[in-house]
């Protein structure tokens, strides 16, 4: 993978590959015609239920079926209602063996953890996937913007996009063709700061961000493979 590809890749928060780890690992379920009630979600004596059909549909992109799916998937993976970020990191440790995906995972789980009590409910994880597979560019960067946003200030620094880069390539650096030297990030990080940071203040805001990446033809039409993944 090539330096255009890392910034396609850092972008794009790796939606599909996201989707098929789910998907190898059981959370995400193929849809069936025969699935059950259409009225509310199939609940079981776990630590957390989520909130009705209605709301949640209301909340999302999906249909009553496709939550439907999603919840028995999701159940059946993680039997308490809830996802801790140990589970996130064995996931993407099984799906990448060669190399250390664990930063990576950490910094997801985060974007995913809402309400920041360190475990992922039913509702955090469909709003975050309607946003990433239904939701429009916009809304899909709002997101990215958030993975990147560490420390959740409402800004992007330079040490932070730096610490997400960093964890892509300790993630995929195996795997990059040709072999990447160290400084590589760093190097990648400067140029894309820079980029970004229209008005030199050190710091990217969300506008600076959306500004920037609508403006970069191969960063909108990698949105466009988000569409129907399931």
């Amino acid at each position: 993978m090539n330096i255009q590809g890392m910034e396609l890749f850092a972008i794009g928060v790796v939606v599909i590959l996201f989707v098929a780890v789910l998907k190898q690992f059981g959370i995400l379920e193929p849809m069936s015609l025969e699935d059950s009630s259409d009225s509310d979600l199939e609940l079981s004596t776990v630590r957390h239920q989520p909130e009705g059909l209605d709301q949640l549909q209301a909340q999302t992109k999906f249909t009553k079926k496709e939550l439907q799916s999603l919840y028995r998937g999701f159940k059946n993976e993680c039997p308490s209602g809830l996802v801790d970020e140990d589970t996130f990191k064995n996931i993407y440790s099984q799906f990448f063996p060669q190399g250390d995906a664990t930063t990576y995972a950490h910094f997801l789980f985060n974007a995913f953890d809402l309400d920041r009590n360190g475990s992922i409910r039913f509702e955090d994880f469909v709003i975050g996937l309607s946003v990433l597979l239904r939701g429009t560019v916009t809304e899909k960067l709002n997101w990215a913007f958030n993975l990147y946003d560490i420390n959740k200030d409402g800004y992007i620094t330079k040490e932070e996009m730096l610490l997400i880069m960093k964890s892509i390539y300790d993630m995929m650096g195996r795997y990059t063709y040709p072999s990447l030297r160290d400084e590589a990030p760093s190097e990648h990080v400067e140029k894309f700061f820079q980029k970004m940071d229209r008005n030199r203040d050190g710091v990217v805001t969300i506008e600076e961000f959306i500004e920037t990446c609508q403006k970069d033809e191969n960063i909108m039409s990698s949105m466009q493979l988000f569409e129907n993944v399931i």
